[in-house]
């Protein structure tokens, strides 16, 4: 059976008209019970992999010897290493996965869901200047914000101007979440302070202080105590019991580079480090835990987003269950989700916000509680109205348009994507076990343990962004070198000697940068061969992976003859020069052609096509080539600095 669900029976009225009483006992109005597809035979799983066995050996990708699982190629793998099947079918049925606000919180933390409510519209504010701070507080609380994640301390708005930046936002209808770095102690008395002033009393206040030293520890290299976060924590839960004060945070491993499991791993020890440190300050197992808020990255990988923060909750129930925690009080994890900052591109920013908005998606049904989008051009600096408007109105559509807040956790039940909450959760506690084994969160980031993991990772995802096997778009693929730069405002400089800080567009990015510096656009000759339909789709090919690196590709369409193609290359202004034809025509002229070139002055000849024996080629472009070698290479050819 394929996932497909509700069409093994379904009410429905024949297709075929019928006058009242004609061959049917049923009424005129009465719709009659009618299987679906019965007029057709029973389909099976093995007639599906023989449909498969021929497609795939029609495309080579088969041999006629294969005796395993035809479905077996089709299987594509995380960087987890978990498998992901190309069909799932019931036979891939999870059991257990409980119901919402039910240990083990897979479908939800809340009973209700989101389903009254919506999720927690949250927006991150990252200016220093407190009028200016003010001033898109207001208008992301009037379009429809309904939190605040304000960056205060050092890196933000000055403690001593927090209430400017506050001014006239009513913090006890639109909680604050706090980012101080260091400094949260601090920002949290000024905060606490604020709530005094107008009147809040401790008993209605809600907010969150933020306070993370391991994420900090984590983003500075350097150490720092937990003892007093705990502490703090311990005076906050007494006296404003809706207040949070420890975050969680895992963005510092997912920007490091790191798997969705390498960051659900690393911040739930963060989690269970806190957890100790607060029962030590004093706190019972159930009211510390509800001291956290735990922060996570949601991409545009839908499904890998759905299933992490299903897994995330599960991995944290068993944690608080394990730890003592009563049932249904402290167990619910507090979720707070980031759109990916390294998923963002500078390049080509506009396609930022369709990643944005299947990020979002995904941790809308994935059951997070709060949402920040970031802005499509964060990664260019700080987001201006427009940016901001848009990110905030991503929520809108998909809650009061699309209703996806309308179904408690929709994926539910899904073949597919309780398969993989299922093998990420594994794959997560093994990663967590295992920083715990090394002496916890704190010891592994010392050691360099765990950043050496991380680099690990990336070194892999950095080799399938270079060969586009994960693809960039706008950047490694279909780039646009006519686009005008996007310019904002300068980023405040952030905490940096700790993890690194990667997003995916930047080897690329990098040679843009590098393109767009000369005087005059880098250039290569396409040697176009025979009549257009023959050598259109190598072409192609071979411009957009040009263009990923800031090259112009020169088309001289379809010459005639030898000579008129030398003579276009003379033309061109360069000395790089990339064959692209049919491999019939390379077979008899690729040879005498690279000759030709060579001898008008092309110092590097290149072959859009799989390598061979082709005298006078110097190299090849071809699917699942290393596009950033071919690039930097071609750069450098044409003495481009």
């Amino acid at each position: 059976m394929t996932e497909v669900a509700g069409t093994e029976s379904m009410p429905i009225s024949k297709p075929e008209a019928r006058f009242p009483g004609e061959g049917s006992s049923a009424q005129p109005d009465e719709p009659e019970e009618l299987v679906l597809a019965a007029e057709f035979p029973e389909a099976s799983q093995e007639q599906w992999r023989e449909l498969v066995a021929g497609v795939l050996r029609k495309s080579g990708a088969l041999d006629e010897g294969f005796d395993g699982l035809p479905e077996s190629k089709l299987v594509t793998r995380t960087y987890d290493g978990l498998e992901i099947q190309p069909l799932y079918t019931a036979d891939d049925t999870i059991e257990g996965i409980g119901f919402p606000g039910l240990p083990p919180f897979v479908r939800g933390a809340r009973p209700e869901g989101s389903v009254t409510t919506g999720w927690d519209i949250r927006a991150r504010f990252a200016r220093r200047d407190a009028k200016a701070t003010n001033t898109a507080v207001l208008a992301d609380l009037e379009g429809g914000v309904s939190s605040i994640w304000l960056r205060v301390g050092s890196a933000g708005v000055p403690l001593d101007e927090l209430a400017d930046a506050l001014n006239e936002v009513y913090v006890d209808l639109a909680p604050v979440t706090l980012d101080a770095a260091e400094d949260y102690e601090a920002a949290a008395a000024a905060l606490l302070e604020l709530f005094a002033e107008r009147e809040i009393p401790p008993s209605a206040a809600v907010a969150t202080l933020g306070a993370d030293p391991i994420g900090l520890t984590a983003r500075t290299g350097s150490a720092h105590p937990l003892a007093p976060a705990a502490e703090l924590a311990a005076r906050i839960a007494t006296s404003h019991p809706k207040v949070r004060t420890i975050v969680a945070d895992g963005l510092p491993f997912h920007e490091a580079g790191g798997s969705d499991a390498q960051e659900l791993g690393a911040t739930i020890a963060a989690g269970v480090a806190y957890l100790r440190a607060l029962t030590e300050a004093g706190l019972d197992v159930d009211t510390a835990a509800g001291q956290l808020e735990f922060r996570l990255a949601a991409t545009a990988d839908q499904f890998l987003t759905i299933a992490k923060f299903r897994a995330a909750r599960r991995l944290w129930a068993r944690v608080t269950e394990v730890s003592g925690g009563k049932e249904g009080k402290g167990s619910g994890m507090r979720q707070h989700a980031v759109t990916s900052p390294a998923m963002l591109t500078q390049r080509d920013p506009w396609v930022n916000m369709l990643r944005t908005t299947l990020a979002c998606f995904g941790a809308g049904v994935g059951g997070a509680d709060a949402i920040t989008v970031l802005p499509f051009d964060s990664a260019i600096g700080q987001p201006d109205a427009f940016s901001a408007r848009i990110a905030r109105n991503t929520h809108a559509v998909l809650l009061e348009e699309s209703k996806l807040a309308g179904v408690i956790d929709p994926a539910g039940g899904s073949w597919y994507v309780e398969n993989l909450t299922d093998e990420l959760a594994k794959a997560a506690w093994r990663e967590f076990t295992a920083i715990e084994a090394a002496g916890g969160i704190e010891a592994e980031l010392a050691s360099g343990a765990l950043a050496a993991r991380l680099a690990e990772t990336w070194e892999k995802r950095s080799k399938r962004l270079a060969t586009r096997r994960d693809p960039i778009t706008g950047v490694s693929e279909f780039p646009n070198l006519t686009e005008k730069a996007v310019v904002r405002d300068p980023l405040d400089v952030v905490a940096e000697g700790g993890l690194p800080r990667h997003r995916y567009a930047e080897a690329f990015e990098a040679l843009r940068d590098r393109s767009d510096a000369q005087p005059t656009r880098p250039r290569v000759f396409l040697a176009t061969l025979g009549p257009v339909a023959a050598h259109t789709a190598r072409a192609s090919f071979a411009a957009n992976l040009f263009q990923a690196g800031g090259i112009e590709a020169i088309n001289p369409g379809a010459p005639e003859g030898l000579d008129e193609l030398v003579a276009e290359f003379r033309a061109s202004d360069t000395k790089v020069a990339c064959l692209c034809g049919s491999n019939t025509s390379y077979a008899e002229e690729a040879a005498d052609i690279a000759k030709a070139l060579k001898e008008a002055g092309a110092t590097s000849v290149l072959l859009a096509g799989k390598p061979g024996d082709h005298p006078g080629v110097t190299g090849y472009l071809y699917a699942g080539c290393d596009a950033l070698e071919v690039l930097t290479g071609t750069l450098n050819e044409l003495g481009v600095q």
